[in-house]
C-alpha cells in the first residue's frame, strides 16, 4: 500500500430521492446515476479499475440482491467486483483502499436502497443484539428518541433547539432538487417523546454514484478534484447498555485518524438522520458555529437507506468541484444510536 498516494472524488451522482418508486426496480432507479458519473468524466465501463456497491438485502427482501444490480453496471466487459452489505460510504473506503495498493487507479462505487415496500423501522431492528434487543422489536425512532432524551437530561440540547436543526436543515433542502423534504415546515405531532415528526428523516428510495481516481488520471477527469486526505471508520459496542448515548467516542476517533484535527474545515455533511445526532456529532467532530454543516439538507431532507452515508461524500465533495469549499468533512453511520461510524476528510487544490 503507498498512503502518499492521492485519490480524489472526480464525479458524483444522485437520484431524486422519493417516497416511493414503485414502477422501478433497483436496476432502473440506479441506471441513470451510473450513467451519468460515467458520462462526467468521459469513462465507459472499461475504463473502471475496480467496483463496488452497498445495499441490504434486508430492504430488498431477497438474498444476494446486489447480484441482480450488477445488471446496471452491465455484464461485459468482465468487471473487478466487491460489495459491502452496509452504507456506499464503506464501499467508497474499500475502494479507496484498493486503489492505495496500487491495484487499480480508477473505481466505481454505487450504493442505492428502496425503503418503500415494507416497514424501515421493523427491518431496521434486525441490526440489533439477537439475544437481548432484537426480540424486544424497539423500532429505530424509539431508539433515537432515548438517545435524544439522554442528551435533554444531560443538558446537551432542548426540544427548541432540536427543531432549530430541524428547520435549518429543510430550509437548506430548498436548494437542493435532489431532496426529497423541501422548504421549512412545522415540526409536527409526537413521533415518539420527545422526537417530532420534524426530527426524524422521511422514508424513500434513492440511489448514489461517485467515481475515484488517482493522481494525474483524477486531474484529467476533473477540473477541481476532491482529494481524499484521510478517511476512517470505527465501531462502538454492540450493546446500547454499555454506551453513553450522549458522547461517540468511534467518531472521534475516526475523525482523528482521518486528520480532521489537524486543520480546520469550512464544511461538514453529517449523516445526522435525527435533530438529536446533529448534537452528538457536533461535539464529537469539535465543529464550531463558523463551519457550514448539511448546506444540503442532510439526511432529514433525504435518507435513503444504504446510500445517504455515500451522498455525504459526494455532496462534500461536490462543493469542492464547484468551488464553494476548500476543506470538507464527510461523515456517515450506521447501525442504532451512532452505533458505525465513518470519517472523510476532502480538500481542493488551491485555485
Amino acid at each position: 500500500m503507498d498512503p502518499a498516494r492521492d485519490v480524489a472524488v472526480v464525479a458524483f451522482a444522485q437520484t431524486d430521492h422519493r417516497r416511493r418508486t414503485d414502477e422501478l426496480s433497483e436496476v432502473e432507479m440506479l441506471m441513470p446515476v451510473l450513467h451519468q458519473v460515467l458520462d462526467a468524466t468521459g469513462l465507459k465501463t472499461s475504463d473502471i479499475g475496480f467496483t463496488c456497491s452497498g445495499s441490504s438485502d434486508y430492504l430488498a427482501g431477497r438474498a444476494f440482491s446486489f447480484t441482480m444490480a450488477l445488471d446496471g453496471v452491465g455484464a461485459w466487459p468482465p468487471i473487478a467486483e466487491s460489495h459491502v452489505e452496509m452504507d456506499g460510504a464503506w464501499a467508497l473506503y474499500e475502494a479507496w483502499v484498493k486503489i492505495l495498493t496500487g491495484e487499480a487507479d480508477t473505481a466505481l462505487v454505487y450504493a442505492y436502497g428502496k425503503s418503500s415496500p415494507g416497514e424501515v423501522r421493523d427491518v431496521l431492528t434486525r441490526q440489533l443484539d439477537p439475544y437481548y434487543l432484537a426480540p424486544l422489536w424497539p423500532d429505530s425512532v424509539a431508539l433515537a428518541a432515548l438517545q435524544a432524551q439522554a442528551l435533554i437530561d444531560a443538558g446537551d440540547t432542548d426540544e427548541v433547539a432540536l427543531a432549530g436543526i430541524a428547520a435549518r436543515s429543510r430550509s437548506d433542502a430548498g436548494a437542493n432538487s435532489h431532496a426529497q423534504v423541501r422548504g421549512s415546515r412545522p415540526q409536527g405531532d409526537y413521533l415518539v417523546h420527545p422526537l417530532r415528526t420534524g426530527d426524524c428523516p422521511p422514508v424513500g428510495d434513492g440511489a448514489a454514484a461517485v467515481i475515484l481516481a488517482a493522481g494525474d488520471v483524477a486531474r484529467g477527469l476533473c477540473a477541481r478534484p476532491a482529494w481524499i486526505r484521510g478517511m476512517d471508520h470505527r465501531i462502538e459496542a454492540h450493546s446500547l447498555g454499555v454506551r453513553d448515548l450522549t458522547d461517540s467516542p468511534s467518531t472521534r476517533l475516526a475523525a482523528e485518524r482521518a486528520g480532521a484535527f489537524e486543520r480546520p474545515v469550512d464544511t461538514a455533511e453529517l449523516h445526522a438522520p435525527f435533530t438529536s445526532q446533529e448534537v452528538v456529532l457536533r461535539k464529537a467532530l469539535r465543529l464550531g458555529a463558523d463551519v457550514r454543516v448539511n448546506p444540503s439538507g442532510g439526511a432529514l431532507a433525504a435518507n435513503p437507506v444504504m446510500a445517504a452515508g455515500l451522498v455525504r461524500i459526494g455532496e462534500a465533495a461536490a462543493r469542492i468541484h464547484r468551488g464553494e469549499s476548500d476543506r470538507a468533512l464527510a461523515h456517515a453511520t450506521s447501525g442504532p444510536c451512532l452505533q458505525q461510524n465513518l470519517v472523510a476528510v476532502l480538500e481542493g487544490e488551491p485555485s
